[in-house]
């Protein structure tokens, strides 16, 4: 069952983190971006799909707070059923967690091709 208001509290949130953007999803939905990167996508207000490293992934389902993807099990990507408030907020810590995990990511490419590229004209 879906909760009303759940995808349009969740794009609030995510909205407001820095460079992030939202587009529609290929599956439907509408799906949250870092850059060209996909931290998650909504389908509607009752599920949430997010990607992480297998081993962050392995982690959360063990934990209870995620379930393998519904469609692709045995990939890094969980799925986040929302049915009550505590979910919605459960909901924007796996896109944040998303989010910081490939802004990290991101940042430690982007200064590995500085490294390599003022190595270059030394």
């Amino acid at each position: 069952m879906a909760l009303p208001d759940a995808s349009t509290r969740i794009r609030a949130a995510v909205a407001a983190w820095p460079g992030t953007s939202e587009a529609p999803h290929r599956f439907g939905g509408v799906e949250f971006r870092v850059g060209t990167r996909e931290i998650g996508h909504l389908h509607g207000d009752r599920l949430l799909d997010v990607p992480f490293p297998k081993r962050v992934r392995d982690d959360l389902v063990a934990a209870g707070l995620a379930r393998p993807h519904h469609v692709l099990p045995e990939s890094g990507w969980v799925s986040f059923p929302i049915a009550d408030e505590r979910d919605i907020h459960a909901a924007i810590a796996l896109l944040r967690r998303s989010h910081d995990l490939i802004t990290a990511q991101l940042a430690r490419r982007a200064a590995q091709s500085a490294a390599v590229k003022r190595a270059g004209q030394g």
